[in-house]
């Protein structure tokens, strides 16, 4: 006779005379009720749908329980809802409101065909690392890694929801480049040690549109921060242009990406640019006049004093022509701060000042779009084997944002969390402690009655469901 194993029960400190004890023996309740919000987004977006279409699944149809698209969908829901390791998916594999978000029509794991899954609806650890860990070319006879994905499809995706999020072209597009680092614990593929950085790393290449996510590519660290970027540019202008041939596109940078390759792509492709220029004595000297003139300010006001010059510059060997650049001036409490930028807009775009303060410096908001991608949707989790299966985690990563940009672009307008980040959308909305009751016709969720952002909640519901579902084309 089997033993009935009874929940371990978890003994607080006492209030007054009574005990404070706990189990984990509540049932069907969920502490990310509000992942139904994630939900609505992608219905509106058709998100897990088309990330689906860019894999290529080789299993046997008649002997599989979970789609490509449900795997997908699993990772992604819960990258969002801040579970970030594979393992964490042993358990979450019985979560009826994951199993809910994925689209499960089982929600309860009751029909599954084997009788340990009964009660797990979704995939567990191993069958998702056998998903990250397939490789194209071996895919269609491998025993059990046999799904592949399409790195040309999923960087196509990433432009073509961009492209979706706007009702008509705009005149003008900027495209923010960054690099920055991936720090690394392991022997991974591809991983070396970089001296900026001081530590083993990889050395992704973002680029966003404002707060649109195009491009995440991960890439060793023993290389330029701007190896690759003329490349991913290529292609990405190339599909906005397919679809908005007069929008304007100017391009943004620090001086990493300062490079006669991307400057003469620019030129020769009709992009505007506008990039840091790593200051040098010739610079300075070219600047001195403007510089005595800040330190005089300075030393009268007490204050920093900033002054603006412009003038033609080529480099003695790495440039292929004369420049604009546009140098501060600048006199703080320790010392001068000479900054310059390079640019091939006109001067009708705007005089120095305006050309540096408002439009060079406005790229520092790309930074903080990185920091929402790798400290809240856990893009820096590389630590598979291999630098392919790390890409897949970072593709992962990046689509879980634009889940979280599309709430943030649809649902919460017009709302206290309009602006708000990814963690702060988690805490404030998709942690919600909810009860779940299945029966044959509905799918019950009792939210909690103390949640303090109910009203803002509806609004967002409301505001969800009244923008038209997503409709496949053609």
């Amino acid at each position: 006779m089997t033993t009935e194993c009874k929940p371990e029960q978890l003994e607080f400190h006492a209030l007054g005379r009574r005990e404070v004890v706990g189990r984990f023996d509540g049932g069907r309740i969920t502490s990310d009720g509000g992942g139904v919000l994630l939900r609505e987004v992608d219905l509106r977006l058709g998100l897990m749908r088309r990330l689906a279409g860019c894999f290529i699944d080789h299993r046997d149809p008649e002997l599989i329980e979970h789609s490509v698209q449900s795997l997908v969908a699993q990772r992604i829901y819960a990258l969002a809802l801040g579970y970030e390791d594979l393992n964490d998916h042993d358990v979450l594999r019985a979560d009826s409101l994951l199993a809910l978000l994925v689209g499960k029509t089982d929600v309860t794991g009751e029909r599954r065909a084997r009788e340990r899954d009964q009660g797990c609806p979704l995939a567990g650890s191993s069958t998702l690392n056998r998903l990250e860990l397939s490789e194209p070319e071996h895919a269609a006879s491998s025993r059990y890694k046999r799904i592949a994905a399409d790195p040309e499809a999923l960087d196509r995706l990433l432009v073509e929801l961009f492209l979706e999020s706007y009702a008509k072209p705009p005149r003008e597009i900027w495209l923010d480049l960054d690099a920055t680092d991936d720090p690394l614990h392991g022997h991974q593929e591809g991983r070396f040690f970089h001296g900026y950085y001081g530590s083993y790393c990889y050395l992704p290449l973002y680029i966003f549109a404002g707060e649109h996510l195009l491009c995440a590519r991960l890439r060793p660290s023993d290389r330029d921060a701007s190896a690759g970027s003329v490349e991913e540019l290529s292609r990405i202008v190339a599909q906005i242009r397919a679809r908005w041939p007069k929008t304007r596109i100017i391009i943004r940078g620090d001086s990493g990406f300062c490079r006669e390759a991307i400057m003469g792509w620019c030129e020769q492709n009709r992009v505007g640019y506008v990039l840091g220029l790593a200051r040098n004595a010739r610079l300075v000297r070219a600047l001195g006049a403007a510089l005595h003139e800040a330190k005089v300010e300075y030393q009268a006001t007490g204050e920093a004093a900033r002054r603006f010059e412009e003038f033609p510059y080529r480099t003695r060997k790495s440039w292929s022509r004369a420049r604009r650049v546009i140098g501060k001036a600048e006199h703080l409490a320790k010392g001068p701060n000479p900054r310059f930028v390079v640019t091939n807009l006109p001067p009708s775009r705007g005089k120095a000042r305006h050309l540096y303060e408002k439009l060079y410096c406005a790229r520092g908001d790309m930074e903080n779009r990185i920091k929402e991608q790798q400290l809240g949707l856990f893009a820096d989790r590389t630590s598979a084997a291999t630098l392919r299966a790390n890409q897949l985690r970072l593709y992962f990563a990046s689509f879980a944002y634009v889940l979280m940009h599309g709430l943030r672009r649809l649902g919460l307008v017009g709302t206290e969390l309009a602006r708000a980040q990814a963690t702060t959308i988690r805490l404030k909305l998709l942690k919600i402690g909810t009860r779940l009751r299945i029966t044959v016709r509905k799918v019950w969720l009792s939210f909690s009655e103390t949640y303090p952002y109910a009203s803002v909640f509806a609004r967002i519901l409301a505001n969800l469901r009244g923008q038209p579902p997503w409709v496949p084309s053609g």
